[in-house]
Parts: structure tokens; C-alpha cells; sequence
């Protein structure tokens, strides 16, 4: 069983980027901007690596290490959507 705790801090980080998303979708529907579209799509993926880990550990029953390494590159891929944002700029 995952521990209360644990699954508290992955939820709300889960909302927290969720709602970042949002706004940031909002935004680019507005304005068309699509900086505002990577950041959005960017958070949505830093959301989902944050629960992901302990569904791929729980549901798929891998090791700890395999679930730590999906959640990593999940995470690491919305991190790239937020910085392609960055440095494409509003052209």
C-alpha cells in the first residue's frame, strides 16, 4: 500500500501542475501564442511524471528503479516543453 503521506504530496503536485497547465492553455487560446502551448503541454507531462512513478511500481509490478527511471523521463520530457518555450519565443 502506498503511504498516506506520499500520496498526499504526489496529488496536489499532480493539481498544482494541472492548474499551471490550464492557465497556460487558457493563455495560448487568447493570445495564439505558442510559447504558452509548450508550457502547457510541458506541465501537463511534469504532472502526470509525478504520479506515474508509483502507478508503473504498483499497477505494472516493476522494480523501484524501473518505475524511478519512467517518472524520470516523463518529468524530464515536460521539462523540455518548458524550455522549448523559453527559447523559441513569440515569433
Amino acid at each position: 500500500m502506498i503511504e498516506a503521506p506520499f500520496l498526499v504530496v504526489k496529488l496536489v503536485t499532480l493539481v498544482l501542475s494541472l492548474a499551471v497547465a490550464y492557465l497556460a492553455y487558457h493563455g495560448y487560446r487568447r493570445t495564439g501564442s505558442d510559447p504558452m502551448r509548450y508550457v502547457s503541454v510541458g506541465f501537463v507531462f511534469i504532472g502526470v511524471g509525478a504520479v506515474c512513478e508509483g502507478l508503473v511500481y504498483r499497477l505494472f509490478d516493476t522494480s523501484f528503479l524501473s518505475a524511478a527511471v519512467v517518472q524520470g523521463v516523463v518529468v524530464s520530457s515536460g521539462l523540455l516543453f518548458v524550455l522549448a518555450s523559453l527559447t523559441l519565443g513569440d515569433d
